[in-house]
């Protein structure tokens, strides 16, 4: 019987990349061995209780709290990144608790301070134990990026991470501090979307949209990107208005690539798609319906 995977079946459902980008604004990013993740996206089976709780206690306060790794890394010393401060700290496994609970209470965290992130961090989901997409297409797509990285010496620290979101967008991955997300990055994209980002801009074909934005937000101004970019421009639209009810939105976004500029409105409406949201979903109630974000019109404004 051949093997099914979410992240093969949910194009072919129409299941949309844009508007996909949900996360936190607030990271908290703990190298850990890959091997000892569990399905929980900051634990450990040989990470002491006290790191755990104390996590946990970051997450429940609004802190993301993610795994990241690389084989350079030794497996008892930790480096830890907070965006967006943009900081990062090297502290000896003995010593977290004592360093989470400084940086819960607020107090100086300078004993353990180091460099922080050596270019853009570019973090891709190879959580296997949460699905098996990301295995299979998470950690061949990291190795792509990281050995691009390290040939053409470009300005990104790639690391392996847990579960980033959307198991059945695989091979996903998530850019600090510009806070954009990525799906179904394969081959053939590594090299342009290192491209794009080194050069400040979103790769389209990828693009789950920007996490500060809310869902229909994402959808409309990857629409008002593409609708650019298939002009010749190179602008990030800025958001300007958006009105409407659940179903249908109307956003309006401003546009500057040099000396020219203008005014987009997009047309956006909802979906249903009927897909698997993980792997897990093969095994247990199937594929069910989601609602979905489309863009449906794109129109330049009078300015």
């Amino acid at each position: 019987m051949k093997q099914r995977f979410c992240a093969v079946e949910s194009p072919a459902v129409g299941d949309p990349l844009a508007g996909t980008a949900t996360h936190a604004e607030r990271n908290l990013l703990l190298a850990w061995p890959r091997a000892k993740w569990r399905r929980n996206l900051r634990h450990a089976s040989d990470m002491p209780e006290a790191v755990s709780e104390r996590l946990d206690a970051l997450a429940a306060a609004g802190r993301r709290v993610n795994l990241i790794h690389r084989r350079d890394r030794p497996s008892h010393r930790h480096r830890v990144y907070l965006m967006p401060e943009n900081r990062g700290f090297e502290v000896e496994r003995e010593a977290l608790p004592d360093f989470l609970t400084a940086f819960e209470r607020g107090d100086s965290l300078t004993p353990w301070e180091t460099d922080p992130p050596a270019g853009a961090l570019l973090l891709c989901c190879t959580h296997g134990k949460k699905d098996k997409c990301c295995a299979k297409f998470g950690f061949a797509t990291y190795k792509a990026l990281a050995a691009t990285v390290a040939d053409r010496d470009l300005p990104f620290e790639v690391w392996e991470s847990s579960h980033l979101g959307g198991c059945r967008l695989a091979a996903s991955a998530m850019l600090f501090p510009a806070l954009r997300k990525y799906g179904r990055i394969g081959e053939r994209d590594v090299r342009p979307l290192l491209e794009a980002e080194a050069g400040g801009r979103p790769y389209l074909p990828c693009y789950r949209g920007d996490a500060r934005l809310t869902p229909v937000q994402q959808c409309a101004q990857l629409a008002a990107l593409e609708w650019l970019d298939a002009r010749g421009h190179s602008a990030t639209p800025q958001l300007a208005d958006d009105a409407g009810d659940a179903d249908a939105r109307r956003l309006v976004f401003d546009w500057r690539d040099g000396a020219r500029g203008g005014r987009l409105a997009v047309t956006c409406r909802t979906d249903t798609v009927v897909r698997l949201d993980t792997c897990a979903d093969l095994e247990g109630d199937g594929a069910t319906p989601s609602e979905v974000w489309r863009a449906t019109g794109v129109e330049p404004l009078p300015t």
